[in-house]
């Protein structure tokens, strides 16, 4: 892989190393005073922020280009972080969540669409898993740490998580290339994003099916918590299972993409939602804490067959200069599913939380079949992308 693609990497390891916010925001907001509810409601302005972020970030990082998109977005959301230790009431704490996902996720479509103008075809599968191996390595380490200082060292951990995005920012304006960038001109020329997407069945499809895993894992972050606490465990044994996951990606990541990629990347995408759901719906059943570490087995094995498979297939799926729309209507598909998933979810969970668990093994099995439907639409015919 080219140097300007280990670059990257390299970024995004840093700033999920201290990539604090999201993951603990939960626990910190219910510590401060805000209810179980109050805490979905602000983890659901992360996704409508995170949506929104999606509606601009692709034509930004087409326009502008993927280096300044992704400077754009971090040095900003550092700056928002910080602002959010300050904020105290529901409505602060909700405005300021929003603004800060949507520059927090402004540089998703950047960074996958930078990919895919670096890297080959046949190569996208290892890459964007390598990518996916340092990203969860990191997320680890750091979760391990977040959940032994989340008890009394909060402020902390959300300097920590500004100043990692302050990093990966200026790793991008010095080191990162501009990549694809088109003008308005041009894309009138070819074509609309939205048109290419809409004709293309078979990939709303694997949206869909995208979709009902994202709801499922979105539990990861609002609701396991609270059953983790509920079930009388401390904070640190969520870090614990949630760092896990990591561990266990930066172990099998690479084995199971080599066997991933001698299958359709539809057919792995399918596997990926279904053990998802599994893992989840196991929550139910596995009450001990050994008991909730193989549940996590199980959903990390679905991320490790389905998340490379479908960042692979949106790159491959879209013309050259639509590379970042098409990576925005990936990030659009997560940010609706970490909009509803959290709400939802909590909302669920206290009227019956078992059955949040039986709601994610049926959603996981709703996705594979979903995307093995997407399976009988083959893409349009590639359209030429504009010059330069």
């Amino acid at each position: 892989m080219p140097r300007t693609a280990w670059i990257l990497f390299a970024g995004t390891f840093v700033l999920r190393l201290g990539s604090f916010v999201f993951p603990f925001l939960a626990l910190y907001l219910t510590k401060n005073g805000l209810s179980v509810t109050e805490a979905g409601l602000a983890i659901t302005g992360y996704g409508i922020g995170a949506m929104l972020a999606q509606f601009s970030g692709g034509l930004l990082t087409d326009r502008i280009g993927r280096r300044n998109a992704i400077a754009i977005s971090m040095i900003t959301s550092a700056g928002l972080v910080l602002l959010l230790l300050q904020a105290r009431s529901l409505p602060a704490v909700l405005t300021i969540v929003v603004v800060y996902s949507f520059f927090a996720e402004l540089h998703r479509p950047a960074s996958g669409a930078l990919i895919a103008d670096l890297i080959p075809p046949e190569h996208r599968v290892a890459a964007y898993a390598f990518n996916r191996l340092l990203f969860n390595l990191s997320f680890a380490i750091g979760l391990a740490i977040g959940g032994l200082l989340a008890e009394e060292h909060f402020r902390e951990l959300f300097i920590a998580d500004a100043a990692t995005s302050v990093v990966f920012g200026l790793i991008s304006l010095v080191a990162l290339p501009h990549g694809t960038r088109t003008t308005r001109a041009q894309d009138r020329e070819i074509g609309s994003a939205r048109a290419a997407i809409l004709a293309d069945r078979g990939f709303l499809l694997v949206l869909a099916a995208i979709l009902a895993g994202g709801l499922v894992y979105a539990q990861g972050y609002s609701t396991f918590p609270l059953w983790v606490r509920d079930l009388g465990f401390p904070e640190r044994v969520y870090g614990f299972l949630q760092g896990g996951n990591g561990f266990l990606v930066a172990i099998f990541e690479l084995g199971v993409t080599a066997i991933a990629m001698r299958y359709p990347r539809i057919r792995m995408i399918a596997l990926g939602v279904l053990l998802t759901g599994l893992g989840f719906g196991a929550f139910g059943i596995l009450l001990t804490g050994i008991g909730m570490a193989g549940a996590v087995f199980v959903w990390t094995f679905g991320e490790m067959f389905g998340s490379p498979s479908t960042a692979a297939f949106i790159a491959d799926r879209a013309p050259a200069h639509l590379r970042g729309r098409y990576q925005s209507s990936l990030g659009l598909t997560y940010s609706l599913a970490f909009t509803i998933g959290p709400i939802g979810g909590t909302a669920i969970y206290e009227w019956w939380p078992r059955g949040l668990w039986i709601t994610c093994a049926a959603l996981g099995v709703a996705g594979a079949a979903l995307a093995l439907a997407g399976e009988r639409y083959p893409a349009p015919a590639p359209v030429d992308s504009p010059p330069g």
